[in-house]
Formats: C-alpha cells, sequence, structure tokens
C-alpha cells in the first residue's frame, strides 16, 4: 500500500509544472495584453523546505523567483531588421501589457534571437539590430519609455528548438522582466 502511495505522489509531482519553465511561444496574432502583464510580472518567491536556507526580507526561508519572461515570434523582413506589420501590431499589444499598473515600473530587456544558418558573427549583429528594432518601435511609436529597455542580441546562443534548428521560434524576441 505504501509503494502505492508513493507511486501517486510521485506521478502527482511529475505534472506540476516544472519551476523556471520556459513558457509557450506567442506568435503575432496570439499577443495578449493582459496574458503578456501576467507573463511578465514579478512573481512571488517560492517558499520551500530545502536543507539549504535562503532568507527573504522578512527572514523566512525562500527560493529567488526565476526572471519573467515571455517568448515573441515577431517578423521581421528577410535578413533584416525590418518590422512587418504584423509584429507592429503586435507590438502595440506589448506596449500596452509595459503601461500596465503591474508593469508601468519594471525594465526589461529585449532580446534578440537568431538561428544557426549563417555565420555566428552575422548571427549576433542580426540579433541585436533585431532586438534594438522593437526598442526602437516600443520607445518612438508606443511612448514607453526608452531608459525602460534594454536591447541584447543573443545571436544562435539559445535556440528555443535544437531538434530543427531552422525552426521559426529560434528566430524570436524574449521580453525579460529586470525588475524584482
Amino acid at each position: 500500500m505504501k509503494a502505492r502511495s508513493l507511486l501517486a505522489v510521485c506521478i502527482m509531482v511529475a505534472a506540476l509544472p516544472v519551476m523556471g519553465q520556459e513558457g509557450p511561444l506567442l506568435k503575432e496574432g496570439q499577443v495578449d495584453a493582459d496574458a503578456l502583464v501576467d507573463a511578465l510580472a514579478p512573481k512571488p518567491p517560492v517558499r520551500t523546505r530545502s536543507l539549504r536556507i535562503v532568507r527573504d526580507d522578512v527572514g523566512t526561508p525562500a527560493v529567488s523567483p526565476k526572471q519573467a519572461k515571455a517568448h515573441l515570434l515577431i517578423t521581421f523582413d528577410t535578413n533584416s531588421a525590418n518590422l512587418t506589420p504584423a509584429a507592429k501590431q503586435a507590438l502595440d499589444v506589448v506596449a500596452q501589457a509595459m503601461s500596465s499598473e503591474r508593469l508601468a515600473a519594471a525594465r526589461f530587456a529585449i532580446e534578440g534571437h537568431a538561428d544557426p544558418r549563417g555565420l555566428a558573427a552575422a548571427n549576433m549583429k542580426l540579433s541585436q539590430l533585431r532586438a534594438e528594432s522593437v526598442r526602437d518601435y516600443l520607445a518612438g511609436n508606443a511612448h514607453i519609455d526608452r531608459a525602460r529597455l534594454d536591447a541584447v542580441g543573443k545571436g544562435d546562443s539559445e535556440l528555443m528548438n535544437k531538434a530543427v534548428p531552422s525552426a521559426p521560434e529560434n528566430r524570436r524576441v524574449t521580453l525579460v522582466n529586470l525588475s524584482r
């Protein structure tokens, strides 16, 4: 009987979401301001009964939360940093989320990612230019304070789909809330 109970507990724990799981990739037509606010708002610390003791500001054991992030499939013209009209519509929704009460004071990293086709140096430059293009659009067209936005090119170093290197999800923008 104990073995069955232990097996049931193991199955339930395995079914729980993995902490720090990357989360879904939002395509341009799927971007929703409320969902973005939920994905990008800082999460409260997870309390644990571990042997390693980490204290929060009130002295109770806590585990530091992962940075809140959202992956967006923002499209660009081929081999360029020019945003497509669909990308601009999606970024208007991103700006709406960034202007929400829960995120209005937050700072964000805009990470540009590329697939591994082409030279690594070219992919790094292109991903940086794409991150800057998103930052410039949010600051210029959506009036998000530029000081809240850091553009970071990641090149092809963080593939989301390693099984299919040329997959579109490897050419994405990731928003990371830098506030804690």
